[in-house]
């Protein structure tokens, strides 16, 4: 700002002179102002945009109240989201705790609850139905000291609750407590206020399920420090993960007294219990009425040591309000990296708390200086020196649309998960399926690392070494030698069968999986990753290897049963299954029915049209699986259905079908999100599909092109370009493109290039009520 003195100087001066001589100053300093700027004075800056304002944490907590959901989702008709305080791919997430276990498919937070159990350091799977695991909790009490989660819970109300990316609060009407928290990338800060004169209490404890878990209090320090074995699920299920969830707690006040305990046993004075059933321990305080007690917690996946390096490093002191707004500062980072323009707050708020869960995992897992357990390491140690190891990836959703929208937005961050998984195949010589808790789990079906590790090649955003290459082509061409690698999950399943036969015959139940038979979907998805392999070997000149795996990428045609015109479990002989149901869940489908998985061939939609007939009877077909009701959005098979009008010539029936379900499957309630969101794939698809564009097959560089739901959106590329994208007018009935003009040139085309959409610059569309049939229209499709 111009000196204050000066200006002192300068408005004594005017109150002296004639009107004609202060308007001849006023232009001078104006003038001053001006040439101020110019050269480089520091003037007010402008009040940056808070995005954080329409990020609702709450939006999932609850049974979803969603279309498609309540009518076919079953077991996964909650979200499973937390209304996490968290970092952006953050390594604890901080989370109110209604519940008190790591079993699989409870989340630490439902909505519908009414006791308040803790705050949790979490490293739930953000929208999973998996497992919590290595987790915390922290409680805080006034009076009469109850330790055991299963007791010591409080009532509180949804009117208390404030929750945003960077702070939660919350009064504990039973001990009349307010809690806040905040975090940063590895720790958490708590403020306590004591509503109450007396005894107050911070109760800690390890979530741990089975009695095997380590706390001490340390004195001196005012910490309480513990430990969390993992153990997994899925294929090693019970055995040790080979690391634990490290925690170090410290208080600003010195405790009056201190102890440990286990379930009701309360030992005062003593200083660590190890491996007893629901221990923890406790800092008893003294306190005045409205008194502050700050806590800060530093968590690691190495040991306590790192626990308390990360806890120095990011949160030296208990300033509350800094690390709050360090996080609020993160987030907006974040969320502006694409800016909406919409007079409705309602789907402001949609949009951007979709943003929110875009970005919760992959979860970091090195500490500050690097280290971070082996991937399926036994307790062994490794360190990067660039960048930052991930783990936690929810591959067979997020390889649809959560890995592109960070190929366009967040590429650093995407390069460095890709490097991770690229890392963990150099461990043991095998890719992981579906790598959780840093192990091999072959939970779900496919081997789509691969398809995540060749977008990012294909799209420019890493490049891969011969010995890269070779770790993708290992999964796809050979099985461990040893039955024992195997049932750990390593390699794909039943591949033995699918080179066989070129697609997995009913014979084989593929028992080593912890999704047995499967099947037909399994050769869908091996198809896909197959062609994900042959889009590598092209762009590095390997024409032997691409010939053979395009070919292997056409092995969906192995179960069309054209007598069904539908996708159908076939014997080793040849012979279809013959009791077939198309609106029936069958063994040999993953998580839907036939004809929810028909639609699954994202590498070559034109051959699936020509298999069922052409353009004209494929879209009867599947006006006939909208009409019915079988678009199931909240299960990730089937959401690229909406777009597969693009290819049969009908691109304004994609846009229709897609401006139903962002309408009737996101919501700002509670219960606003379809199904679970799985690490962020559902939230992905909101954004991409109200953004305009679509990546059917992610592989391949291109999208398919629906246009906006609103009239202006701003995307930073992850390159440092911007796209600006422009359709006035467009609103819930000026929804169809009528012509649109990419960087002041026609563009006719229902698809758009990645390179198109990186270059940057600006997309207009003219929008209007009624498509108009002859723009992006591609040619007929014929069997």
């Amino acid at each position: 700002m111009v000196n204050k003195a000066i200006l002192k100087i300068k408005i004594r001066i005017l109150s002296e002179l004639k009107l004609i001589d202060m308007i001849k100053i006023i232009l001078l300093l104006l003038t001053f102002s001006f040439t101020c700027v110019a050269f480089g004075q520091s003037v007010a800056p402008a009040v940056p945009a808070d995005f954080t304002q329409y990020v609702d944490p709450m939006i999932g907590t609850a049974a979803a109240t969603t279309g498609s959901e309540v009518k076919l989702g079953g077991i996964e008709d909650n979200a499973m989201v937390q209304p996490s305080v968290t970092f952006p791919f953050g390594m604890t997430n901080w989370s109110p705790q209604t519940t008190n276990t790591e079993k699989k498919c409870i989340a630490s937070y439902f909505y519908q609850d009414s006791l308040m159990t803790g705050f949790r350091g979490s490293h739930w799977l953000s929208g999973s139905c998996t497992q919590e695991y290595g987790s915390m909790a922290i409680m805080p009490e006034s009076g009469q000291l109850v330790c055991s989660p299963l007791k010591r819970g409080s009532h509180f109300s949804h009117s208390s609750e404030v929750s945003s990316p960077q702070y939660y609060k919350v009064d504990l009407n039973t001990s009349q407590i307010t809690v806040e928290m905040t975090a940063s990338k590895r720790c958490g800060i708590l403020r306590f206020t004591f509503n109450r004169a007396g005894k107050a209490h911070l109760v800690v404890n390890p979530n741990n399920d089975i009695g095997e878990s380590f706390v001490e209090v340390v004195p001196g320090k005012n910490e309480i420090v513990g430990y969390n074995p993992v153990r997994r699920i899925y294929q090693g299920n019970g055995e040790r993960a080979g690391f634990s969830g490290y925690f170090v707690m410290q208080t600003e006040n010195i405790p009056d007294s201190f102890g440990v305990y286990s379930r009701d046993q309360i030992l005062k004075g003593q200083l660590q219990l190890r491996n007893l059933p629901d221990l923890g321990a406790y800092f008893t305080f003294n306190v005045k009425k409205g008194a502050h007690v700050y806590v800060k917690i530093g968590t690691s996946f190495v040991s306590i040591e790192e626990a308390r390096k990360n806890l120095e490093a990011e949160i030296p002191d208990f300033d509350f309000l800094k690390i709050e707004q360090k996080l609020k500062n993160k987030w907006n980072d974040i969320l502006s990296r694409i800016e909406v323009e919409s007079s409705k707050r309602s789907e402001l708020v949609k949009f951007y708390t979709a943003m929110y869960h875009s970005f919760q995992q992959p979860r970091t897992y090195n500490d500050i200086d690097g280290s971070y357990p082996r991937f399926d390491g036994n307790d062994q140690t490794d360190t990067i020196r660039n960048g930052n190891y991930y783990c936690d990836f929810s591959a067979w959703d997020t390889f649809r649309a959560l890995h592109p929208l960070y190929n366009l937005i967040a590429q650093k961050y995407n390069a460095d998960m890709v490097k991770s998984l690229l890392a963990m195949g150099r461990v043991r010589g095998w890719l992981p399926i579906f790598p959780q808790w840093n192990s091999y789990t072959s939970a779900m079906i496919g081997d789509h690392v691969v398809a995540i590790i060749a977008e990012a090649y294909v799209k420019g955003v890493i490049s891969l070494t011969e010995k890269d290459y070779q770790l993708m082509r290992h999964n796809a061409t050979e099985s461990p030698a040893t039955y024992e690698e195997y049932i750990e999950g390593k390699g794909r399943r039943a591949l033995k069968s699918y080179l066989k036969y070129g697609y997995i015959p009913l014979e084989d139940s593929v028992k080593e999986a912890y999704h047995n038979r499967e099947q037909v979907s399994r050769t869908l998805e091996y198809a896909y990753d197959d062609f994900a392999i042959a889009q590598v070997a092209k762009k590095m000149g390997k024409n032997d290897d691409y010939n053979y795996f395009i070919k292997r990428a056409q092995n969906y045609r192995n179960v069309f049963d054209s007598k069904v015109n539908n996708m159908n479990g076939r014997f080793a002989n040849g012979e279809f299954f013959k009791d077939f149901d198309r609106n029936k869940m069958l063994s040999f489908f993953t998580e839907g029915t036939p004809w929810q998985y028909n639609w699954f061939v994202p590498q070559d939609p034109e051959g699936l049209i020509n298999l069922m007939g052409g353009n004209s009877k494929f879209n009867d077909t599947l006006d006939e699986f909208f009409a019915q009701g079988q678009y199931w959005h909240g299960n990730e098979p089937g959401q690229q259905i909406p777009f597969m009008y693009i290819y049969s010539g009908q691109p304004w029936e994609s846009t229709r079908k897609v401006r139903h379900i962002l309408k009737t499957e996101y919501d700002t309630g509670p219960g606003g999100l379809s199904g679970n969101d799985d690490s962020g794939q559902i939230s992905a698809w909101y954004i991409l599909g109200a953004i305009g564009f679509y990546p059917v097959c992610p592989v391949l560089p291109e999208y398919a092109v629906t246009g906006p739901i609103f009239p202006k959106v701003t995307i930073k590329l992850g390159n440092g370009k911007t796209l600006v994208i422009s359709a006035p007018g467009a609103s819930e009935t000026n929804c169809f493109i009528q012509s649109a003009r990419l960087n002041n040139r026609p563009f006719n085309q229902c698809r758009i290039t990645h390179e198109q959409i990186v270059n940057g610059g600006t997309l207009v569309y003219e929008m209007g009520p009624e498509p108009n049939k002859k723009w992006g229209v591609v040619t007929e499709t014929q069997p």
